[in-house]
């Protein structure tokens, strides 16, 4: 297998409050739910230091009543229908403000989700060259999972917490300020300890996060070269590698949660030290008559305490929520962050008829075809309708790193009507010929026009929607055959998607699956063999019907016999278009109106295949089977 970078350990989050405030900027619209999210949560901790209060009055009641023998009842009773009446408030609080608080994070993850979504669709191919799928896809799954848990639970409880944490203070103040001198002691204590392990346990689950996604992509990628792994049996190979990205996650994880753990047991063994000096200094103090101490005051008091502990104790605990989410949210804001692909152009490629006063109508059914007619310029852009589609590169260099060319001065030029084939070995440029043509990456020298126009002067979608390509590796979407080859034109008939199909042969072995052309594609098209793939593949670019296709490695995984049947259909599709065809098998191309040989980025050889055999050069040696393509 091959070797792959170990996970680096991030830095802390850089700046905590605006990744925090960022998260907050997506619950717009919902300020109505939050006020009572606030009131809700304010009426629940309320509710419970108003409880504990009410348990002083009813001891000293009891005990009162004891002593005297008159004991007053109705006023016991009063105090318990009362307390119950507080905590039945208190819980209709915390369940109101919990349903609204789920709302309200879904929906947020929910604008997230479509900001990271819209943001991927909008970056340049050269992004996802750079990451992996499965790195991408925890985004999506584990990182918003972790802003979903801080939201719905982490930031109502910070804020009940502090509520808490703030009235049964004043009340324990209240109650007897000798005793709130140990909770100050123990208190100073505890955030020592939280601060202390909360940084260790921080940098532990940004590193968790990270190599989480890592493990994630490196599942996917074995999960989607299963074949190739069983074929060349490297199945202990990627055991082993798994076990080192899985060793990495094992430590990342181990770092985070055994600082976050041990914050636990050490918390609620504080808690206990504190409720139970307090209980002994407590006694003491009612029994030496210190003060106004109670019976009651007491036992009213180490209630405060458990309740001044239990929100610090869930603080911590939702500490390491917190710090899960922020790292997912910086990973996440940093795709939303990227630059989008860059789209300079100001000319619009319209498929349209322009009407006597100059405006833009939809064209009615004419031929079919795309045509070269005149300008019309509006709102500061140049439109051109019914594109020839005649492609022309001059002198270009190209490579996908600064510091490495793919492609050195690359000069031809090809018209409709022509079929032009690239042959060459491995890493040739092939390939990035036609990455070049539809901008998936745009050049840094030379110049690729478009019916005369610099393509870097098209606005991209126009340009991308005159062309279309079969690719090698097939791609087909969960839905029917029909929608599958109807994605080359979202607005095709019944009808255009049927000849589609004839043209590249595909509608015999369509009408004999299950459904026909009803039939559900699942798993990227799993249930059809590989050749079918490709025939819907190149029925799709059919339906677009656009001036200019691109075939590259189209006809691979189709067998010769079956490629000759579809070379009938592909020449009555390929009438009157440009057309780039990129092979190794040679037989493909020999009708091809020039044929580029390439190494190493130059075009070395071109002509026709005759014009190639008789200068006895390399596309000669290929051909005749002296030299073989890599």
């Amino acid at each position: 297998m091959p070797p792959r970078n170990k996970t680096a350990v991030p830095a802390k989050p850089k700046n905590t409050f605006a990744t925090m405030k960022r998260i907050f900027s997506y619950m717009h619209g919902f300020r109505l739910q939050l006020v009572f999210v606030v009131i809700g949560i304010i009426a629940s901790s309320s509710a419970g230091i108003v409880g504990n209060s009410l348990i002083k009055p009813l001891i000293d009641n009891l005990e009162d009543g004891l002593k005297k023998g008159d004991w007053d009842k109705s006023g016991f009773i009063n105090i318990l229908l009362f307390m119950g009446i507080v905590y039945t408030i208190g819980a209709i609080s915390s369940f109101v403000y919990s349903r609204i608080m789920m709302k309200v994070s879904t929906t947020t993850l929910m604008r997230i989700r479509n900001d990271l979504f819209e943001k991927m669709e909008s970056l340049p191919i050269r992004y996802f060259d750079k990451h992996t799928h499965g790195e991408l896809m925890s985004l999506y799954t584990n990182d918003t999972d972790a802003i979903r848990e801080m939201l719905s639970n982490s930031v109502a409880q910070f804020i009940g917490s502090a509520i808490t944490i703030v009235g049964v203070f004043t009340a324990m103040l209240i109650y007897s300020w000798q005793l709130t001198i140990i909770v100050i002691a123990v208190l100073v204590v505890v955030v020592m300890i939280i601060g202390a392990i909360g940084s260790r346990s921080g940098k532990g689950f940004i590193a968790q996060q990270k190599a989480l996604g890592a493990v994630n992509g490196y599942i996917e990628e074995m999960i989607d070269g299963q074949k190739v792994v069983k074929v060349f049996t490297h199945e202990d190979e990627a055991c082993e590698e798994f076990d080192k990205l899985n060793e990495q996650l094992c430590e990342a994880s181990t770092r985070a949660h055994t600082f976050a753990n041990i914050l636990m047991p050490i918390m609620n063994n504080l808690s206990y030290l504190h409720y139970a000096i307090t209980a002994i200094a407590g006694g003491i103090m009612v029994a030496k008559g210190i003060g106004s101490m109670t019976v009651g005051t007491v036992i009213s008091y180490l209630q405060f305490t458990r309740q001044f502990s239990q929100p610090i104790t869930q603080v911590s605990q939702q500490f390491n929520s917190v710090l899960t989410a922020l790292a997912g949210a910086e990973r996440i804001f940093r795709v939303i962050d990227e630059e989008p692909e860059e789209d300079n152009g100001y000319v619009t490629l319209v498929n349209a008829d322009i009407s006597e006063d100059g405006t833009i109508t939809e064209s009615t059914k004419r031929t079919g075809r795309w045509a070269w007619r005149h300008p019309h310029k509006a709102d500061g852009t140049v439109t051109y309708t019914e594109v020839r589609g005649n492609v022309e590169f001059d002198d270009v260099y190209f490579g996908y790193e600064p510091e490495k060319t793919v492609l050195n001065g690359i000069t031809l030029y090809a018209k409709p009507g022509q079929k032009i084939a690239f042959v060459g070995s491995t890493g040739a440029g092939k390939t990035t010929i036609t990455n070049l043509i539809n901008r998936f990456y745009d050049v840094p020298d030379g110049k690729i026009r478009y019916d005369g126009i610099n393509i870097n002067k098209i606005k991209k979608s126009d340009l991308r929607r005159s062309q279309s390509i079969v690719l090698q590796d097939t791609h087909l979407f969960t839905g029917t055959v029909m929608e599958n080859i109807r994605y080359g034109k979202l607005d095709a008939t019944d009808e255009e998607v049927y000849a589609a199909a004839e043209l590249a042969n595909a509608d015999g072995f369509i009408r004999h699956l299950e459904n026909g052309y009803d039939t559900m594609l699942t798993a990227d098209g799993a249930n059809l063999s590989q050749g079918q793939r490709q025939l819907l593949a190149i029925a799709r670019a059919a339906v677009a019907d656009p001036p200019v296709l691109i075939l590259d490695e189209a006809t691979s995984s189709i067998d010769t016999r079956t490629e000759a049947m579809i070379e009938k259909g592909m020449d009555s599709l390929m009438k009157g278009r440009t057309v780039f065809v990129i092979a190794h098998r040679l037989s493909t191309v020999r009708n091809s109106h020039a044929i580029m040989v390439l190494e190493h980025g130059k075009i070395i050889e071109r002509g026709n295949h005759n014009d190639l055999i008789s200068a006895h050069g390399k596309y000669y040696q290929l051909y005749t089977g002296m030299f073989e393509l890599s």
